[in-house]
């Protein structure tokens, strides 16, 4: 093993050939703990490979009167791959949301063309229904649902009792409620 003195002074006179030595004597140990602390062994060899660079292009970062080379070195590695976790983790879960995100676009589009189907389909069958009333029950369900008139306006426009009307506008619901259901997927398929 070289003296931390010779190590440090050596690498500050960008002598390359004392990283091969470093290597040989702390490589084995710098990787054990970075594959201890990533778990992975490209991510420790990435962990490592990092702290010899850091090493190589500021060899003034180590200081003597704080700890030995040895301590330094490893230290170096230990937050090198702490640093290499969290980016992990942090852009494990950037995927996520983005999948989650994606997943849940896809869910409300296809609910929305769903709805937006069902709704057309729906519409259709209405005006099939409306088209099917005797005129006089589909001209009180117009001027009410669609223009929003009372029943007594209703019987003032057309001019008929307040009670045609009523009893028009529950002939023309009964009807319409029993066209529905017939034209209903579900009464299809149990008809069909």
């Amino acid at each position: 093993m070289i003296p931390d003195a010779t190590l440090h002074r050596r690498l500050l006179t960008r002598d390359v050939s004392v990283l091969g030595e470093i290597y040989g004597d702390l490589g084995a140990p710098a990787y054990g703990l970075a594959l201890k602390i990533t778990g992975q062994p490209s991510l420790a060899q990435d962990a490592v490979q990092d702290a010899f660079l850091a090493l190589w292009e500021l060899p003034q970062a180590y200081d003597p009167s704080r700890g030995t080379f040895r301590t330094f070195l490893l230290s170096m590695v230990h937050h090198r791959a702490v640093d290499i976790v969290r980016r992990e983790q942090r852009q494990s879960a950037r995927v996520a949301r983005v999948q989650h995100l994606a997943e849940t676009v896809s869910a409300d589009v296809a609910e929305e063309v769903t709805e937006a189907s069902w709704a057309t389909q729906r519409r259709a069958q209405v005006r099939r229904a409306l088209a099917a009333l005797p005129d006089h029950q589909r001209q009180v369900l117009e001027l009410a649902y669609f223009r929003g008139y009372t029943q007594l306006r209703i019987a003032e426009e057309i001019g008929v009792p307040l009670g045609t009307v009523k009893t028009r506008t529950l002939a023309a619901m009964r009807r319409l409620r029993s066209e529905l259901a017939a034209d209903a997927p579900e009464a299809r398929e149990e008809t069909g």
